[in-house]
């Protein structure tokens, strides 16, 4: 999630303090994504010192205002234009739980993917539950949030969809390798060889 450009965009609507920027990023995408004061002033901070904002000092009640310079407009339209670069993936704590799962001894790996689907199919619910809530209200000023919340409920069922190739991917390989014949060891050949020989021995005994 870009903060930077969020906050920037947010600025060329109007100029706004801290507490606003937060407030008004949370309104428009659900509180989905929430924001910590701390990293709002801080990256505030990082804009101002990169020309991109500019502070316009205190409203007289306390709060410092800031400003979107002519370069930070620039900034904003070229954030728009451009595609979000999916060259380098966003780290998916998901799936490298179950790569991890599935190379490592001991793991349960079918109960790792059954545990997930469920707490993904509760979330889809709610997410549906709630779209479905949002959109009886039919209001203009919903349609941010209803984006959004598409977005999780196919982000979501992709990740379902997934989980269900996992498992059968499991079920695959459980079967291949039950079904393939057993290699000897050591251990065993010598222990036929021993069973020969002793047979050998006494096989002609009364």
């Amino acid at each position: 999630m870009s903060v930077r450009h969020s906050l920037l965009a947010l600025l060329k609507e109007q100029s706004r303090y801290g507490y606003q920027l937060r407030a008004e990023f949370e309104q428009r995408t659900g509180s989905t994504w929430p924001l910590n004061i701390g990293q709002v002033y801080t990256t505030l901070d990082r804009l101002e010192r990169d020309g991109l904002v500019t502070n316009d000092g205190d409203d007289g009640n306390g709060h410092v205002i800031y400003r979107l310079t002519a370069e930070g407009a620039e900034e904003v339209r070229n954030w728009f234009a451009k595609p979000v670069a999916a060259t380098n993936p966003p780290r998916n704590e998901l799936a490298i739980k179950l790569a991890l799962a599935v190379t490592l001894p001991g793991v349960d790996v079918q109960a790792v993917i059954q545990a997930q689907r469920a707490a993904s199919m509760r979330s889809l619910q709610d997410y549906t539950k709630a779209r479905r809530t949002t959109a009886a209200h039919d209001r203009p000023e919903d349609t941010a949030w209803l984006l959004v919340l598409d977005s999780l409920i196919y982000s979501t069922e992709a990740e379902v969809r997934w989980l269900d190739h996992c498992e059968s991917r499991m079920l695959q390989l459980s079967a291949q390798n039950a079904a393939r014949p057993r290699t000897r060891s050591v251990g065993d050949s010598a222990s036929g060889a021993a069973a020969e020989k002793n047979l050998h021995i006494h096989g002609g005994r009364k």
